[in-house]
């Protein structure tokens, strides 16, 4: 409590009643931790009510609610005035939880109360209460001695011209000034007083000093010797009596301003209403505060003269004196006609107030003492009000940067300062020119929005010229580099609609007479594709720029709704609302039209003009240039998509996913590429390779590489004679033609996977454990330059293990060596040893292809996840080499594919084994050894150790063999032989499920015993 009162005590000791009011609450609402503060007065007209004077920190939805209460309503401030105690009421109609109200105490009882909105559910504490009655006893006791003359504030003190107010007791009340605000403040309390100022002095413990009852009574100064010498040189005497707020003039000041002093009756009220409007309240203002410091008063105002109704001018100078306690008890002085001089200094104020500029003056106190209509309205206020306002406390001047600052600077000083600044709320510009004056300062406000508008508008057209032609310099480059129509419809977006404040973009081009969009931005696709194609023959913006090779510059749709009528519906569709339809003309052929369009209306200077026709040429060049690379790369790329596999085979030995990436847009395109083909015996091959270079002839090469991987993989062959082969073949295309190759094959029945590589970067395998590993190989040269034989290696690849096969663009770029980019291969592969395959080679190309692909090698991926045959689905037999085998193969074939289900294959299977075995016991040699595999088919295969390829023959009529092995192609779907270590292996494959019709016949099929 000691703190908050000692912080209340410490304010200025004349502080205006409305800051008294919110300083009080502040602190009460602060040690009650409120929501906020009011505070009600009973009113003196009609004191049935209590009135709302202030709030702090309620919304304005609650409070208007609470403006005015009956006395007799049963809330907490009307409660607290009639029993005169503090008083806490629980849930008020409104915020918070409850409402405690402590009384205002006059010396006749109470006159108001000061009310906080609480928080807590519970009533203050004893400590709070303590409180909220000490501060309510400080703005008690304020608002009392606000009453008393001696403790006015300096801008609520009497001035010639106030008049008598009484009270609803009779007794007088603070002075005022009829025209002048409420020095009060608006809101204030009609407050209890004394009956009289004896009365009230006696209250406070203070002597009173005597009191005429009328001008010239005992205690004013008998200055009547010199009424003669001043009416005689047009001087008049006033005396103005404080405490009753009385005014004697002599004869000489009554004649002089036009009064009959007949009619005067002595009131203040009758003086101020011949003052002129405009003058009231500053002269108000300037006599409170000279009687508030007992200075000199030296005032110069126009009068409005009550006899002829002519307005002079009044020079009025005086002393306020004070009685013996310090308080103002009467101010003396004199006045004269100063219209001649005053005529003059009312003209200039006439010319300062009308002329365009803002212009105010302030005195040496910063009370303003002229302001004209302008600076009125900058200010937000009238004439009457500011005049006598202290500068600093209009709140727009406080926001003006650096205002306050300077103008106590010039003060200071004797040179006259000038900056510019932005007048808060109005996004409008000024000078401001501060000049010191010998009573003051002089602010003139000169509106330089236009001219720095101006300024403004002449840099941004300096500054967008330069970067016009930079732009413009960027779009020479640009398009000198631009390969494709892409990078040229890119370079004009980017080189050109910035620049201009073009929003949209179409390149079109005439073939066969028909004009077809090439490059577009900024455009609804609705639109593009209406457009797309259109006929040059039809009327069109763009089909008369090919005929007339004219440029149209359209500045708003009105214009282009008059020249082509039957198109009005487009500037709505495509949101546009002005073109610039160029021509595009190589070498005297007109190939297409550039159209740039904007948002808004736009007028086409000569230099945008020129400009633009300018652009039009460096376009017509580009895209010429640009489209014969994009039919000769379409071309590539197109023989290049027919050479890769359209879709990777679905077997069951392997899962597999695979990417290409060529290389970027500046590039040809080039060789790289890989294939998974099903081989025999469940197995699969899997080939990689890189022709190196780019250009059609790599994608050639690369297109005779994979026919020949196709056709030797059907011979069986193993991988390093694949490779044998493969190096012949490039060797044969001449000395710069090299590529690099990996073949694999991998046996689902073992899980071995057999590779051999040359030149290329190793597989990696990659556990279900999500360990990876590079099988160590020896480096082979690449194919061309390669020298047979090549490396066979042979690695196990354990169940639903990955196999990932790269080429050297994935792993190895311009930032980055080889060994780098397979050790991020190898970490990205052991975090995702189980993601799904197509997630995983993006995830891969993603993170180890460099950002810009424009340098990048071409780059193919293929992963492969291998997968076991079952045990179950695997049974081997060993036979001896005689002619009984045929019969113990049957029996094994039947119980075996019993076991499986299968017994409808039966007589086929057993019919082809038989067959298969029966050659083998007469033309080759033994051991011999029969397998099944249950897979997506039925594959049966028997081994002997005979390297003869059986081949086909046809038999005659009269032959006794040569049948067997067509009737083991007419039995089964496909067959074949491969070589092995050992000898060889003929196989057959049929479908689990087997056609309706009938097995066609074998000419000449003996029955097999």
């Amino acid at each position: 409590m000691n703190e908050r009162l000692a912080l209340l005590n410490a304010v200025d000791a004349v502080l205006p009643e409305t800051e008294v009011l919110r300083l009080a609450l502040q602190q009460a609402v602060a040690e009650l931790n409120g929501l906020g503060g009011v505070v009600h007065v009973r009113g003196s007209a009609n004191p049935q009510r209590m009135y709302l004077v202030a709030a702090s920190g309620l919304p304005r939805t609650f409070t208007r609610s609470w403006d005015g209460i009956a006395d007799g309503a049963p809330e907490a401030p009307v409660l607290a005035v009639r029993k005169a105690v503090t008083l806490w009421l629980p849930d008020p109609a409104g915020p918070g939880t409850g409402m405690v109200s402590v009384p205002l105490m006059s010396r006749n009882g109470p006159f108001g109360a000061l009310s906080v909105v609480t928080t807590a559910p519970a009533e203050p504490t004893a400590v709070q209460r303590d409180t909220l009655r000490a501060v309510a006893d400080w703005a008690a006791e304020r608002l009392r001695r606000a009453e008393k003359p001696v403790a006015t504030p300096p801008d609520q003190q009497a001035v010639p011209g106030a008049h008598d107010v009484t009270g609803a007791e009779g007794a007088p009340e603070a002075l005022s000034i009829p025209g002048a605000p409420d020095p009060r403040g608006p809101g204030a309390p009609d407050l209890p007083s004394p009956q009289n100022a004896a009365e009230r002095n006696a209250a406070e413990g203070q002597s009173t000093p005597d009191t005429p009852s009328t001008p010239g009574g005992p205690g004013v100064e008998d200055v009547s010797g010199a009424q003669d010498v001043l009416r005689a040189t047009r001087v008049g005497s006033w005396e103005l009596h404080a405490p009753t707020g009385l005014l004697q003039v002599d004869e000489s000041l009554l004649e002089m301003f036009g009064i009959d002093p007949d009619t005067y009756d002595g009131r203040t009220e009758t003086w101020m209403s011949i003052i002129h409007p405009d003058d009231q309240p500053w002269v108000a203002n300037e006599w409170n505060q000279a009687v508030s410091t007992s200075g000199l008063i030296d005032l110069e105002y126009r009068v409005r003269r009550p006899d002829d109704g002519s307005l002079m001018w009044a020079h009025v100078r005086g002393r306020a004196e004070s009685d013996g306690n310090g308080r103002p008890y009467r101010v003396v002085g004199t006045a004269w006609d100063s219209t001649e001089s005053g005529i003059g200094r009312d003209a200039i104020r006439r010319a300062l107030r009308f002329m365009s500029d803002g212009f105010l003056s302030v005195d040496g106190a910063w009370r303003i003492t002229f302001v004209n209509v302008e600076a009125e309205r900058l200010l937000g206020s009238s004439s009457r009000r500011l005049v006598g306002t202290v500068l600093w406390e209009l709140p727009v001047v406080r926001r003006v940067p650096g205002l306050e600052s300077r103008c106590r600077e010039t003060a200071a000083g004797t040179t006259a300062i000038g900056f510019d600044a932005e007048w808060p709320d109005t996004g409008r510009w000024f000078h401001i020119r501060l000049v010191p004056v010998p009573d003051g300062l002089a602010c003139y406000f000169a509106d330089i929005t236009d001219r720095r508008q101006r300024e403004v508008d002449r840099a941004t057209a300096e500054r967008q010229a330069a970067e016009r032609a930079t732009r413009i310099q960027e779009l020479t480059a640009g398009l000198a580099e631009a390969i494709t129509t892409q990078d040229v419809t890119d370079a004009v977006a980017q080189g050109v609609l910035p620049p201009f404040g073009a929003s949209g973009l179409i390149i079109q081009v005439n073939e066969d007479d028909r004009m077809w969009i090439v490059g577009s931005v900024g455009y609804p696709k609705a639109f593009l594709d209406k457009v797309d194609g259109s006929s040059t023959s039809q009327r069109s913006p763009g089909a008369d720029r090919l005929r007339t090779r004219a440029p149209w510059f359209c500045a708003s749709v009105e214009e282009y709704v008059r020249t082509y009528p039957e198109h009005a519906e487009r500037p709505d569709a495509i949101g546009k609302q002005a073109w610039a339809f160029l021509p595009l003309i190589v070498s005297g052929r007109a190939i297409g039209v550039c159209v740039i369009a904007f948002d808004q209306p736009h007028h086409f200077t000569d230099e945008e003009q020129t400009l633009l026709m300018a652009v039009s040429g460096l376009v017509s060049h580009a895209l010429e240039r640009a489209r014969l690379y994009d039919a000769e790369h379409s071309r590539a790329q197109q023989l290049q998509r027919t050479l890769l596999p359209r879709a990777l085979p679905s077997l069951p030995a392997v899962t597999a996913a695979a990417r290409y990436l060529p290389a970027g847009q500046s590039m040809d395109v080039g060789g790289d590429w890989y294939d998974v083909i099903p081989v025999s015996g469940c197995r699969v091959a899997l080939v990689i390779g890189d022709v190196m270079g780019h250009g059609l002839p790599e994608a050639v090469t690369m297109g005779r590489l994979r026919t020949a991987v196709r056709t030797l993989t059907d011979l069986e062959l193993p991988p390093d004679e694949i490779l044998n082969h493969l190096n012949d073949l490039i060797s044969g295309l001449g000395d710069d033609s090299f590529a690099t190759c990996l073949y694999a094959v991998y046996d689902p029945t073992s899980g071995i996977c057999t590779f051999a590589r040359a030149g290329h970067p190793p597989p990696a395998v990659v556990g279900p454990d999500g360990t990876v590993s590079f099988p160590a190989s020896a480096p082979d040269p690449p194919l061309g330059v390669a020298e047979p034989p090549f490396e066979t290696v042979e690695l196990a690849v354990p169940e639903d293990g990955l196999l990932v096969f790269y080429t050297d663009g994935l792993v190895e770029s311009a930032c980055r060596d080889i060994d780098a980019g397979m050790s991020r291969l190898a970490e990205l592969l052991g975090d995702r040893p189980g993601a799904d395959l197509d997630t995983l080679c993006d995830a891969l190309t993603s993170d180890l292809l460099p950002a810009d692909q424009q340098n990048a090698d071409d780059t193919a991926l293929l992963v492969v996840r291998a997968h076991r045959l079952a045990p179950d689905d695997v049974a081997t037999w060993s036979l001896p080499d005689d002619p009984q085998s045929a019969g113990t193969a049957r029996k094994f074939v039947g119980e075996q594919l019993a076991a499986w289900d299968l017994e409808d294959l039966a007589a086929t299977t057993e019919l082809l084994v038989s067959e298969l075995i029966a050659n083998v016991v007469r033309h080759a040699r033994g051991p011999v050894r029969l397998r099944l595999l249950h897979s997506t088919t039925l594959v049966c295969e028997v081994y002997d150790g005979s390297p003869t390829t059986p081949r086909i023959r046809r038999a005659t009529e009269t032959d006794e063999g040569g049948r067997g092995l067509q009737m083991v192609a007419a039995l089964s779907e496909h067959w074949g032989t491969r070589y092995t270590a050992t000898g060889k292996c003929i196989w057959t494959e049929q479908p689990l499920v087997l056609p309706e019709t009938a097995m066609p016949p074998v000419p000449g099929l003996d029955e097999v015993a």
